[in-house]
């Protein structure tokens, strides 16, 4: 695997119970995803893709294996320290959203700084920006049950890139959405990623969604079965030149 991966998984297995109760929610699952790439997970339900997007951002711990971020072995680091990490170089797309609904726009969005550390000014400001920069500078000021599905899915996103996090996971986070704002979504982490060098892993049901993604993993009963380039995307056919 290459040094220039951002996010490595080696050989990582998860167990649940013990004994004749026990299930294996993945096996002897390696991957990586480099600086810049936008890796899609697809698979049935139940398959253990949300458990490999756990496992990658240290939420939760492999039974056996490895999982190194930014070249950093999560292993031996305390809790504290892997809290440390993911607030500041991991950011989470949940498929509910999952914003606090006491909190305005640019609340939920300054939070992760806020509790990094910075002050609420630095923090205010960088998440105005952020929410600026997904066409929601006019939002700013509202709670979540005054978004769309739509704008709050973007909120979770700006969230999730606010600061100098270098890694995006998303749990089917179009899944919540229409058709439309699923692609409105998908090319915004894709956005990021060739632009601002972020490195995304996108869970996703979606092979149209998936097609926004620079590889395609397959995952079934725990096991990654394939991976693949995916056909030319969606934003092919705005670079693509005209037929002579």
């Amino acid at each position: 695997m290459s040094s220039a991966s951002m996010i490595e998984l080696h050989q990582v297995s998860k167990s649940y119970g013990h004994g004749d109760a026990e299930v294996q929610a993945l096996h002897n699952v390696s991957l990586a995803a480099r600086q810049g790439e936008m890796v899609a997970v697809m698979g049935p339900s139940g398959s253990g893709k949300s458990t490999l997007l756990t496992i990658a951002g240290t939420l939760e711990d492999p039974t056996t294996g490895e999982v190194l971020i930014a070249g950093q072995p999560v292993r031996n680091m305390s809790k504290a320290a892997q809290a440390q990490l993911r607030r500041r170089t991991v950011g989470y797309v949940f498929q509910d959203f999952n914003l606090l609904p006491g909190l305005t726009a640019a609340e939920n969005v300054s939070l992760p700084l806020e509790l990094d550390g910075i002050s609420g000014r630095r923090a205010r400001h960088a998440a105005l920006a952020a929410l600026d920069g997904l066409s929601l500078g006019s939002r700013a000021a509202h709670y979540p049950d005054q978004l769309s599905g739509g704008e709050r899915q973007r909120v979770a996103i700006a969230r999730a890139m606010i600061g100098e996090r270098q890694v995006v996971l998303a749990d089917e986070p179009s899944g919540a959405l229409d058709s439309v704002n699923g692609e409105v979504v998908m090319q915004l982490l894709h956005g990021a990623c060739k632009d601002r060098g972020m490195t995304a892993i996108v869970v996703t049901h979606d092979a149209q969604l998936a097609s926004w993604a620079d590889r395609v993993i397959f995952i079934r009963d725990g096991q990654v079965i394939d991976q693949t380039m995916p056909v030319p995307g969606p934003e092919s056919l705005l670079t693509a030149e005209p037929e002579k």
